[in-house]
């Protein structure tokens, strides 16, 4: 089933005891299919990655992916207790960053929900912690 959403999106980020969060409001598709959801949207400025476009790709509550393509290009495997090592790439080259899952909550098919917590580091050195907070409601 595709349908065309409205997500209203939360990231926080910590680094060290400094707190910065994003807020994004925008239209989306959702495509939900035998336990999986994905979720396709623009990135704008207030997101930091204008010109690309990110879908988030959740299974249940075991598996997730965060694909960014564009003027940006990443893929960041989430799997809860466990640490995945993805490609991050940047107009300056690509880094290889270690990404730790604390939670993935997906109850989009339920409350239109979805909540990921992770860990950054950057050559085995702590960058960020970090929460993604989604509502996904109808969109005419």
């Amino acid at each position: 089933m595709k349908e065309n959403v409205l997500i209203s999106l939360t990231s926080i980020q910590w680094q060290d005891d400094e707190k910065s969060e994003t807020e994004l409001v925008t239209r989306a598709l959702l495509t939900s299919s035998k336990g999986c959801d994905v979720i396709s949207y623009e990135d704008t400025s207030a997101t930091g990655f204008e010109g690309s476009v990110t879908t988030i790709r959740v299974e249940g509550s075991k598996t997730a992916s965060i694909i960014r393509k564009g003027t940006a290009n990443s893929v960041l495997s989430l799997e809860k207790g466990r640490k995945h090592f993805c490609q991050y790439g940047t107009p300056y080259g690509s880094l290889q960053i270690g990404v730790y899952t604390h939670a993935i909550d997906n109850t989009i098919a339920k409350d239109g929900r979805l909540y990921l917590k992770y860990t950054l580091d950057l050559n085995s050195s702590y960058l960020s912690d970090n929460e993604i907070i989604m509502t996904v409601r109808p969109y005419n």
